[in-house]
């Protein structure tokens, strides 16, 4: 019996470990939801001095200079987001994301490249890496 009762205990513990790992480890466990915003990083498209501060905005020629896997912007669905960070925990080679690096990468979200949309659980993603709104013109200000 007491053979049972300790391969019961260490069988238990044993399994919550591993889900408090996979947890941590999960790509979905982030506390910080907003990228960091670092100096002149991101170059906020008709921004005033002594303005509330509020969303950033980017027009695609701004977005266009974040065109490498080093440095990788896309504008999806009229949002825009800093993916850098994500390109190597990103299912898929990184090669297959350069080309939407630097663009309006909406339908690349909307098809993989297959007609068949990302998951909910990848749109949720998104957002942690969102950095703005999209506007339209060669520039905002």
């Amino acid at each position: 019996m007491r053979k049972l009762v300790y391969t019961t205990f260490v069988a238990f513990w044993a399994a919550t470990g591993m889900l408090l790992a996979l947890h941590l480890l999960s790509p979905n466990h982030n506390p910080a939801v907003v990228p960091e915003v670092v100096g002149s990083a991101i170059e906020p498209a008709g921004e005033t001095a002594g303005a509330v501060p509020g969303p950033a905005h980017f027009t695609l020629q701004e977005i266009a200079r974040h065109d490498r896997l080093e440095d990788c912007w896309m504008a999806i669905e009229g949002s825009v987001f800093n993916l850098t960070d994500y390109i190597p925990r990103h299912p898929t080679r990184p090669e297959l994301l350069e080309s939407w690096c630097g663009t309006d990468a909406t339908a690349g979200m909307r098809t993989k490249g297959n007609d068949s949309d990302h998951s909910p659980r990848a749109w949720r993603m998104l957002e942690r890496y969102r950095i703005g709104d999209l506007v339209a013109g060669e520039s905002a200000g």
